[in-house]
C-alpha cells in the first residue's frame, strides 16, 4: 500500500524534445575526439570524421545502435565478492565526493593539502559508515608523485577498505596499474568482470570534446568489464546555454557521445548516466554545487537517463561552504533529499566542501546521518498492523501511553530512524550536562571513535603484499625510493 515518494521536473514530452535537440547537435555539429583509434572506430560505423580537426559528425543510426546495447542495470561487489550495489530502478546509494585537492583539518579548522595518513583515516572512517555504500578516491595525497596519485589512492582504498571504490585516472598508464590491482584482489580478470569492484569516472570536456586519455579509458574499461560513469560538466551561461533546459541539451549531447564510444567499442559495457554540471555564478565566477539550479539540473538529467533505461549518477548532496556550518548542512541535506526523491542511483557528494575541492571527515559523519534520514524517507509510509486502529487507542486510553505496547516494540526500529550521537536530540538540560557540545565537537568525537574501532579488511596478506609490491614498483619509476609511512 505504500507509495515511494518522488519528485519530477520534466514531462516525457520535454525529455523527448531535449533528446531530439541533443541528437541534432551531434548529427550536425558533432564532437571533437582526440584519439585516433576511436576516430577510426566511429568512421567504420558510418560517422563523418574530419581528420584535420578531429571532428566527428554522428548519425541517428549510430546513436540508436549504441543506445540499444546499454545495460539497464549492473551490480557492484566489495573486496570479498559480496554484492553491495544493484543499480536498477530507483535503488539509491551514497558515495563520498571524489578527487578533492584539500582536506578540512579537524584540529586547526583550516583547509590544507592532505597526506597519506589523512587518506588512511578517511578509508577507515568510511568502512564503518552504515549509509555510505562505497568508497571513492576522495582526495589526492600530497606526499606522493602526481604521476602515481591515481593508482596510489586506489591502492590505499583496497588495502584498508572493503567497500567498492568510485575512482578514475588521468593517464592511460595508470589505468593499467589500477586494473592490475583489481585483478589481484579478485584473483583473475574473469572474476573481476563477473564481480566489478570499481566504477571509473570518464569526463568529456565541455563543450563537446573528448581527450585522448579519457576516451581511451572508456574503451579500456568496457574491454575489462569495469563500469564507468559519464561525468559531463556543462556550466550554465558559460560553456552551455544559461537556461536549465539548454544546459540539459548540452549535457545530453555530451553523454550520448560517450555512450556511442562505449557501446560501439564494447556492446553491453556497464555504465552510469551521470554528470557534474553546475549553475555558473557569474557574480563570483564560481560553480556552486549547492545551488538549487545545479540540483535541478542533476535531477532532471537523471530523468532523461531513466527515460533511456540507463542507471544514473550525480554529484549532489555536497556544499560550497568552507566550513562545517549551517550552509554546509543546508546545501547537503537539500541535495540529498532531492537526489533520493528523484531516484538517482549513485549519489556522489557526502563530505565535500568548497566547490568539490575539499573533503571533511567531520562533514562525512554528519552527511552519513543525512543519508540515513533520506534513505528512510524513500521507504515511504507503510501501514504496519495499524488497521483496525481501535484496539491501539483502547490500549492508549487504558494505559495512558504506548511506550511498551507490543505494537510499539515490534515496529519501533522499522518505523523510526535513530541517528547517531552527531545529531543532537537531547533536551537542553541534558545537553548542558553532557558538555554543551557543538556539532563540530560531536562530529570530531564520532570520527575519532570510528577510526579507533576500525576493523582491518579480510584481504589476505599475500594479496596485500602483491598490491604493495606493484605500488612500490610504479612509484620508483617517478623517483620515489619508498612509499610514505602508513600510520
Amino acid at each position: 500500500m505504500n507509495i515511494r515518494p518522488q519528485v519530477r521536473f520534466l514531462s516525457d514530452q520535454l525529455i523527448e524534445k531535449i533528446l531530439d535537440e541533443s541528437r541534432d547537435v551531434l548529427c550536425k555539429l558533432g564532437t571533437k575526439i582526440h584519439n585516433e583509434g576511436i576516430l577510426e572506430l566511429l568512421s567504420g560505423f558510418g560517422a563523418e570524421v574530419d581528420r584535420t580537426t578531429n571532428n566527428v559528425i554522428y548519425t541517428q543510426e549510430i546513436i540508436d545502435k549504441a543506445l540499444g546495447t546499454v545495460p539497464s542495470s549492473f551490480k557492484l561487489y566489495d573486496t570479498s565478492g559480496e554484492e553491495t550495489h544493484n543499480f536498477s530502478e530507483n535503488n539509491v546509494y551514497f558515495t563520498p565526493g571524489s578527487a578533492a585537492l584539500n582536506i578540512l583539518d579537524s584540529e586547526t579548522g583550516e583547509i590544507r593539502r592532505p597526506g597519506t595518513s589523512d587518506y588512511i583515516k578517511y578509508v577507515k572512517l568510511v568502512s564503518s559508515l552504515d549509509h555510505i555504500a562505497a568508497q571513492s578516491t576522495a582526495f589526492v595525497p600530497d606526499d606522493v608523485h602526481e604521476k602515481v596519485s591515481d593508482s596510489y589512492r586506489l591502492y590505499l582504498s583496497l588495502l584498508f577498505g572493503k567497500k567498492p571504490v568510485v575512482t578514475g585516472t588521468f593517464t592511460i598508464d595508470a589505468f593499467n596499474v589500477m586494473h592490475e590491482m583489481q585483478v589481484m584482489v579478485r584473483g583473475n580478470s574473469t572474476n573481476l568482470k563477473e564481480k566489478p569492484l570499481t566504477i571509473f569516472s570518464c569526463c568529456p570536456t565541455s563543450p563537446l570534446k573528448w581527450s585522448d586519455v579519457t576516451s581511451q579509458n572508456v574503451i579500456d574499461c568496457g574491454k575489462n568489464g569495469i563500469p564507468i560513469e559519464f561525468i559531463a560538466m556543462p556550466l550554465t551561461g558559460f560553456i552551455s546555454p544559461v537556461t536549465i533546459t539548454g544546459t540539459l541539451v548540452a549535457h545530453t549531447a555530451e553523454t550520448l557521445s560517450g555512450i556511442v564510444i562505449s557501446q560501439l567499442a564494447n556492446p553491453g559495457a556497464p555504465l552510469l548516466y551521470g554528470g557534474s554540471p553546475a549553475a555558473f555564478d557569474i557574480r563570483y565566477e564560481t560553480t556552486p554545487m549547492g545551488a538549487v539550479e545545479t540540483q535541478m539540473i542533476d535531477c532532471a538529467y537523471n530523468e532523461i537517463g531513466k527515460y533511456l533505461r540507463i542507471p544514473t549518477q550525480a554529484y549532489i548532496s555536497l556544499s560550497d561552504s568552507k566550513r562545517l556550518d549551517a550552509q554546509a548542512g543546508l546545501e547537503s541535506a537539500m541535495g540529498a533529499t532531492m537526489a533520493v526523491l528523484s531516484g538517482i542511483n549513485s549519489i556522489s557528494g557526502p563530505g565535500m566542501l568548497d566547490f568539490e575541492n575539499c573533503q571533511s571527515l567531520e562533514k562525512l559523519v554528519v552527511d552519513n546521518e543525512i543519508c540515513g534520514m533520506t534513505l528512510r524517507m524513500a521507504e515511504g509510509i507503510v501501514p504496519r498492523e495499524d488497521f483496525p486502529a481501535l484496539p491501539h487507542f483502547q490500549e492508549l486510553l487504558k494505559e495512558n501511553h504506548l511506550l511498551i505496547a507490543d505494537h510499539t516494540r515490534k515496529y519501533l526500529k522499522d518505523e523510526h530512524y535513530f541517528p547517531g550521537k552527531v545529531i543532537d536530540r537531547a533536551n537542553l538540560s541534558r545537553w548542558e550536562e553532557e558538555g554543551s557540545l557543538t556539532l563540530k565537537e560531536r562530529a570530531k568525537s564520532e570520527v575519532d571513535k570510528h577510526i579507533a574501532n576500525y576493523t582491518p579488511t579480510d584481504l589476505s596478506d599475500d594479496v596485500k603484499k602483491e598490491l604493495t609490491g606493484l605500488m612500490v614498483t610504479e612509484s620508483k619509476k617517478y623517483g620515489m625510493d619508498s612509499l610514505p609511512e602508513q600510520n
